[in-house]
């Protein structure tokens, strides 16, 4: 049996995700209700929402919604559900989130499989790190793969060229000369959290 049918208003699939991510490349990254209003009186459409609890994530998600904002949840950071499977079924059935964000493969991949667009969350800290990125991308599952910290043009070029899945890159991006550095390397989107650079 196939997954569930997606409530009216979602994208679909990977190739609506990219278009929305070239149309406007910049991701709100919300880590409290303030970031929350704050992204809600703006025109960029994709929001990464990186807090809440199991009992106000679907009036964030929905308030996001209703702004017609592209949401996706990180599903690590998401209180009173753990980073399962049954977090991704809550989300499925309690909200109209586009996708979800781990750093776990395997959930996106359960994601994927549920209808949700994903979005695999890595660090690139070392070389392990780095091998870990082209296995999780080898084996499919996530949209995009976000890599963090996005101040790393080089290795953004190189992953870029490299990966099957497009890059969103996160992390220290603190303003505009991050942002094009970012995308020049090829990043298809960045993701922050610093509202300055949202009005880009």
């Amino acid at each position: 049996m196939g997954p569930p049918p997606r409530k009216e208003g979602r994208i679909l699939n990977r190739t609506d995700l990219q278009q929305a991510l070239e149309d406007s490349p910049i991701i709100m990254a919300i880590k409290d209700d303030a970031g929350l209003a704050r992204c809600l009186d703006t025109d960029k459409r994709a929001v990464f929402v990186l807090y809440g609890t199991v009992n106000t994530i679907p009036s964030i998600v929905q308030q996001l919604k209703e702004a017609d904002k592209l949401v996706f949840v990180d599903i690590d950071l998401l209180d009173g559900l753990s980073a399962r499977e049954a977090a991704v079924d809550y989300l499925l059935l309690h909200t109209c989130a586009d996708g979800i964000i781990s750093t776990k493969a395997a959930l996106t991949r359960y994601a994927k499989g549920k209808g949700f667009l994903t979005v695999h969350r890595t660090f690139l800290l070392d070389s392990m790190a780095l091998e870990s990125i082209r296995k999780a991308a080898a084996q499919g599952g996530a949209d995009c793969i976000e890599i963090l910290p996005g101040v790393m043009p080089r290795m953004i070029r190189k992953l870029a060229a490299e990966l099957p899945r497009p890059l969103i890159a996160s992390g220290l991006l603190a303003d505009k000369e991050d942002v094009v550095s970012a995308l020049s390397a090829g990043a298809l989107a960045i993701s922050t959290t610093c509202q300055s650079v949202w009005e880009l």
